[in-house]
């Protein structure tokens, strides 16, 4: 039996649909199982966000839920969203509403049916929490106001190192003290950040490294006993509160007339006239407004689901596990030329399976694809089976590194990337954002020392990138630190920087993990590392100076590259790797930046094979492969 009620009321029309099963008339010791649907109508559409919020709070208790709206456009503002102060991996740590508080669910769909979700200002779209079994589909979201402006280079003048900016009416903006500050509905960001973007081509410039970003800052000429301040711990200089002590602006802004300015003292190339000139504002301060942010669950799905705009990344998915995107897409609307601001997708401290499929990732100002865990480094040693950790990047603030029972390893990089030791956790004492106190169910090991850095053993996932589309966007393809089973296959790549990084980044973005059993097969990368950057494709690097091994048990088979310059593949600190049917072509697409280049360099690597590759390149036969080391072990079959 089905009994369907239809209420109007203050949030418009309602739909519930309450279905009840019944085996036989017998059978009253069977409780009914009851699903319960929410049906939003096109009355709420000029703003949801009271409506939507509210009801979604009241199914909190209720599994198996369910939300549908009439397809339509939908417009949410930050006025009456839920309130939530959060931090955030690898963006701003703030206080952010969202229309879409998903938090404790034990079973939720989303089904959008085709609609456009437009969000207005600072917001969190869909904050799921420590829910299971969500399944968010067959939606779009965008924001009315970019998080980012754009401005069309018409003018340059070499005399002055200047240049002038054509700026439409979509990016509103005023001049204070001689820079330029845009200004959008509930945000403002200054020049900041900034890449070119080539208009033909709807893509990064070609050689945008030369001439961007653009040198808006200096340091400071005068100062007095600056160097008398003292610090007694640790802290991060590239915090907000620390990152402009000691810089000042050297750049000044001129408006010749209402949208056309003029940008005085760049320091670099003068920007190319007709490539536009995209601005995110200051790195530290202009990460505030991913569409998706998922914490402590597991089994998300979200599918056909595109996202044209977000003031940070498409999705941040921390300590979770069991996550899909499949027909997940980020790419741009309105003429823009940036989708997201900041990554598509990112996953930090994640586990099961991680899974992205028949997604398109373009036009973004970061990477498809960052998979990693996180370096936490010990500054106390407390007792027999407890230590004191710090969060060493500012963007990892309020991370908690792992939960009871799982497995802690103990790194000392100077003598391997992988752990010495390792150990599970009793529990973990919130102190503070940056300060956290970790008692382990065993003895610490004997040699640990203060200066010691830890990883979540058990936060990595099982890997799967699979027919994708990568292109047009900043920075690399895939970002993977991830020493569990990783699948990269039948993907596309042409982006401005690698297509395929794979490092352990333990000093900077304290970023933990690194490589072992990758797959890499049946890719296409079609004129990557065009932005001016002399490195490979497909990079193997550490940001620690020394041999120890960091990757293992690579495969690279039956790819395709067609490149216009010469240096494919770098390989470091790696044992074991087949390099085995790939076909490499010249693309001439582009003139060469990098022509004494070799097709691949080798280092501090051991157990490389190369097996039958069919190499069309440019490269002279004898430079193709470029060995740092003696000791390096290569074979050719």
């Amino acid at each position: 039996m089905t009994i369907k009620l239809i209420l109007r009321n203050l949030f418009g029309i309602v739909t519930i649909t309450i279905s009840m099963f019944f085996l036989n008339s017998c059978s009253s010791n069977q409780k009914p199982k009851e699903l319960n649907t929410i049906f939003f109508s096109t009355e709420i559409s000029e703003d949801a966000t009271l409506t939507v919020s509210q009801k979604i709070l009241e199914l909190q208790n209720k599994p198996d839920s369910k939300i549908i709206f009439e397809k339509g456009e939908y417009h949410f503002y930050p006025n009456k969203g839920v309130e939530k102060f959060v931090y955030i991996s690898n963006h701003c740590d703030l206080m952010v509403n969202t229309a879409f508080p998903i938090d404790g669910f034990k079973g939720l769909t989303v089904d959008g049916q085709g609609s456009t979700f437009i969000f207005h200002g600072v917001m969190i779209p869909f904050l799921v929490n420590q829910s299971d079994n969500i399944h968010v589909k067959n939606l779009t979201v965008d924001w009315k106001n970019s998080f980012h402006s754009e401005g069309k280079i018409v003018a340059t003048n070499e005399k002055n190192k200047s240049f002038d900016m054509a700026i439409s009416k979509d990016f509103p903006y005023e001049i204070r003290n001689e820079q330029i500050y845009f200004i959008k509905p509930y945000y403002e960001h200054t020049l900041g950040q900034s890449i070119l973007y080539d208009t033909l081509r709807k893509a990064i410039a070609f050689n945008t490294e030369a001439y961007t970003d653009i040198t808006s800052k200096g340091k400071t000429k005068h100062r007095f006993k600056k160097d008398n301040i003292k610090y007694k711990y640790d802290h991060d200089e590239r915090a907000p509160e620390y990152k402009d002590i000691g810089h000042e602006y050297k750049i000044k802004a001129v408006q010749l007339k209402p949208g056309l300015v003029r940008i005085y003292n760049h320091r670099k190339k003068l920007p190319p006239i007709g490539t536009i000139l995209t601005m995110k504002g200051e790195q530290g301060v202009n990460r505030v407004s991913p569409a998706f942010r998922v914490t402590h669950s597991t089994n998300f799905n979200a599918t056909n689901v595109n996202i044209h705009h977000a003031g940070g990344m498409g999705i941040i998915a921390e300590n979770s596990s069991n996550l899909t995107l499949d027909n997940f897409n980020i790419t741009p609307s309105k003429g823009r030329m940036v989708s997201t601001t900041a990554d598509a997708t990112h996953f930090v401290g994640c586990s099961g399976k991680v899974t992205l499929k028949n997604c398109t990732f373009q036009n973004q100002l970061d990477d498809a694809l960052n998979v990693h865990g996180t370096y936490q480094k010990i500054v106390d040693i407390l007792g027999k089976n407890k230590i004191g950790v710090r969060m060493m990047h500012h963007q990892q603030k309020g991370f908690t590194i792992g939960k009871p029972t799982e497995n802690i390893g103990f790194v000392r990089l100077e003598n391997s990337f992988f752990p010495y030791k390792k150990n599970k956790i009793k529990q973990i004492e919130y102190v503070n954002s940056r300060y956290q106190i970790i008692t382990f169910q065993s003895k610490l090991p004997n040699d640990l020392k203060v200066g010691d850095l830890i990883e979540n053993l058990d936060g990595y996932p099982e890997l799967l990138v699979q027919n994708c589309n990568i292109s047009n966007n900043r920075a690399r393809g895939l970002l993977i630190s991830n020493p569990v089973k990783t699948i990269i296959e039948n993907n596309f790549f042409s982006t401005e920087m690698e297509a395929l990084l794979i490092p352990v980044e333990s000093g900077y973005w304290y970023e933990s993990g690194n490589a072992v059993n990758l797959i890499i097969r049946n890719n296409t990368f079609q004129d990557c590392q065009h932005s001016g950057f002399n490195r490979g494709v497909i990079r193997f690097v550490t940001d620690d100076d020394n041999e120890n091994i960091a990757f293992k048990n690579i495969e690279i088979t039956g790819n395709q590259f067609n490149h216009f310059d010469n240096l494919l593949l770098e390989i470091a600190n790696t044992d074991g790797l087949l390099f085995k049917n790939n076909t490499i072509t010249n693309s001439n697409t582009f003139p060469k930046l990098y022509p004494e280049n070799p097709a691949i360099r080798i280092k501090s690597s051991k157990n490389i094979v190369f097996k039958n590759n069919n190499y069309q390149g440019t490269v002279p036969k004898n430079k193709i492969i470029d060995v740092k080391e003696n000791d390096t072990q290569i074979r050719f079959e």
